[in-house]
């Protein structure tokens, strides 16, 4: 009958030490978080560079204020699907920018439209200018479609740069522009510009508060349940 007092307070113990250890491990990713936003700060606050000029390695340039001016190329749109905003199904258009000099094209999120699948877009609805100026920040390519889009439709559900530089057909820089800016006079024929992102810390400081209530929990309940078999 020894057996019984000794689990009833090794288990809970185990469970304690098994909780502080999530609760450490929020708080390293509430540092993670912190670190991030330090750098994400400063790069939002920097003046913007022309896109062109952005670092080769990515992950410098990432979040970088940028801008440019070229030709959209309309025809050669790309629709990001699975994009939502307030709640809404759509997706964002990626438009192809012709720099001069250049061989390569900017591909430029210009917004978020809706859609009631979250898919289809009917691009003419939604052209602006053939020629524009477009601020924003530069966002990089990430993740890998799954699959292939039915023949001839230009649609992505991730911003994988093979995918796209295969559907628009020609070389594309290695950063996406997402626009920022309104440059279009009639604001009903302008998709809705995307945000730059948020400086917040999440929901770690919490959970790991969370994790070492559970902890204490544990070890209190486990020494009054220890006490009271014996």
């Amino acid at each position: 009958m020894r057996l019984r007092p000794f689990l009833t307070l090794a288990i809970p113990l185990a469970c304690a030490a098994l909780f502080a250890r999530l609760g450490v491990w929020q708080l390293a990713r509430l540092k993670e978080k912190r670190a991030f936003n330090t750098i994400l700060a400063e790069r939002l606050a920097s003046p913007p560079t022309d896109v062109t000029a952005l670092p080769g390695d990515t992950a410098l340039g990432h979040y970088r204020r940028a801008s440019a001016g070229g030709t959209m190329l309309y025809d050669h749109e790309v629709v990001y699907a699975g994009r939502s905003h307030e709640g809404s199904p759509g997706a964002d258009l990626l438009t192809p920018m012709k720099i001069a000099g250049h061989d390569t094209v900017v591909m430029v999120n210009r917004g978020w439209a809706y859609s009631a699948d979250a898919a289809q877009i009917v691009n003419a609805r939604w052209k602006e200018r053939d020629s524009l100026h477009v601020a924003g920040y530069a966002e990089t390519f990430a993740g890998k479609e799954r699959g292939r889009a039915p023949n001839g439709e230009h649609r992505v559900h991730a911003l994988d740069r093979d995918a796209i530089q295969s559907m628009v057909g020609m070389p594309v820089a290695p950063y996406v522009l997402v626009q920022t800016s309104d440059s279009a006079a009639h604001a009903d024929s302008v998709p809705v510009r995307l945000n730059t992102p948020t400086l917040d810390e999440g929901p770690h400081q919490s959970y790991a508060i969370q994790w070492f209530s559970f902890a204490l929990v544990a070890v209190i309940g486990g020494v009054a349940l220890s006490r009271r078999s014996r």
